[in-house]
């Protein structure tokens, strides 16, 4: 097991104080189910009502308060088709934050990827624990900036990657854990996409959001897809990378920006990495696939269908597992809301993730830090920003780069 969040411990003043003033301690301890706000996430973006099911699915979370959009329409029904009140509903960020101090147990911030920076350091200083949607921020400066707050103070933050919520990729990563596949060599893994050029059914032209056709320092594909990739291979393998060569490109509709890329990865203990992900790959919806191969044998996993793992021998012997075969991840009764056979999907997953992140919140309000195998914090973040920074550079200068980590 490797902990791929944490928060930092408190203040030891802090923690005497609580531990010697049994009321204090009380008023810092939170109870499911945890009350959040959405920043951003209105009923029109892309996230927002996956954000909305899967928190709620559970029981864990429940959704009180909300500045939901900056058109003041798409706010208010946003709203009122959610079941939240008028009075907890608010046109600007900044007065939610300054309304509900003392209310709610975290902010959930879906905003668009420009403008997390602002809004995350916002909630931070104003004592909210943050759970942000990927990816972090557009670029390793915004990524260090959030970074420092995070440490000042020692905040709960950790970024949804919700793909790693899948049972059988947990399997897998229990699989790989226990040697089964012995010595990580290869990963590869791809998610390849169409919407930069696939037509609609009159022949009209995609119409995407306007935020995801201006590239910044990353290229959005990076941050919207690419960062997925990073933060999976870390989370099977536990391996971070190192350098990287890339290659980006234009097909689609959109000149202005990059829809395409391909790169080679180093990673410590000499894994190679192959990664590609596009939004011009015709007849591809979503075809997240990984390959891991190691000295003892081979797994795979297609998130079009996500209940089985199938995995290969060195005598060549194919097995495919599901959740009611040979597994011990995979079989927890918190994954099967419904016996296999019934598929479980990409909200289901995203229920299993913020399952986890409740699973933090209560370590926090206990003890003022948090550590977890599958939520990612604020390094990991920031470390898919350095990958994809480093792979921008690349294409640009046509060699291999280094991944700085700085953190």
């Amino acid at each position: 097991m490797h902990p791929s969040a944490s928060s930092g411990s408190i203040l030891s003043s802090f923690v005497s104080r609580l531990s010697s003033n049994p009321l204090l301690y009380s008023k810092t301890m939170k109870k499911e189910p945890y009350q959040i706000a959405f920043i951003g996430g209105g009923i029109n973006s892309a996230i927002g009502e996956v954000h909305k099911a899967a928190s709620q699915m559970d029981g864990h979370f429940e959704l009180v308060a909300g500045a939901f959009s900056t058109h003041e329409e798409t706010n208010r029904e946003t709203a009122r088709t959610w079941g939240v009140s008028e009075e907890r509903t608010y046109a600007k960020y900044q007065d939610l934050l300054q309304a509900e101090k003392g209310k709610l147990d975290a902010i959930v911030v879906l905003a668009p990827t420009d403008y997390h920076k602002d809004i995350v350091i916002d909630a931070l200083k104003a004592g909210f624990p943050v759970i942000c949607e990927k990816s972090l921020a557009t670029s390793v400066a915004e990524g260090e900036a959030i970074a420092k707050v995070v440490a000042e103070t020692k905040g709960f933050f950790c970024t949804t990657y919700n793909y790693t919520g899948y049972p059988m990729i947990r399997e897998l990563k229990q699989f790989i854990a226990d040697g089964k596949l012995g010595k990580i060599q290869q990963v590869q893994v791809e998610m390849p996409q169409e919407g930069f050029m696939r037509l609609g059914a009159g022949g009209e032209p995609p119409k995407p959001q306007s935020w995801r056709l201006k590239d910044t320092v990353i290229p959005k594909i990076s941050l919207d897809l690419g960062s997925h990739l990073h933060n999976m291979i870390y989370f099977l393998t536990g391996e971070r990378p190192e350098h990287i060569v890339a290659d980006q490109t234009t097909f689609g509709l959109f000149p202005q920006i990059v829809d395409n890329v391909g790169a080679l990865v180093q990673y410590t203990n000499n894994v190679r990495a192959q990664i590609w992900f596009s939004k011009t790959a015709l007849g591809n919806r979503n075809g997240l696939r990984i390959r891991v191969y190691g000295s003892e044998g081979s797994a795979e996993w297609f998130q079009l269908e996500p209940e089985t793992l199938k995995t290969c021998d060195l005598r060549g012997n194919v097995s495919l597992r599901d959740r009611t075969g040979d597994v011990k991840i995979a079989n927890q009764q918190r994954y099967n809301r419904f016996k296999a056979g019934h598929p479980a999907g990409f909200i289901e997953a995203f229920a299993n993730y913020y399952k986890d992140i409740a699973d933090c919140l209560n370590q926090y309000f206990a003890t003022g830090s948090f550590k977890s195998q599958y939520v990612c914090g604020i390094r990991t973040s920031l470390e898919g920003l350095a990958m994809m920074q480093a792979a921008a550079k690349s294409a640009q200068s046509n060699k291999w780069e280094s991944v700085q980590q700085r953190f």
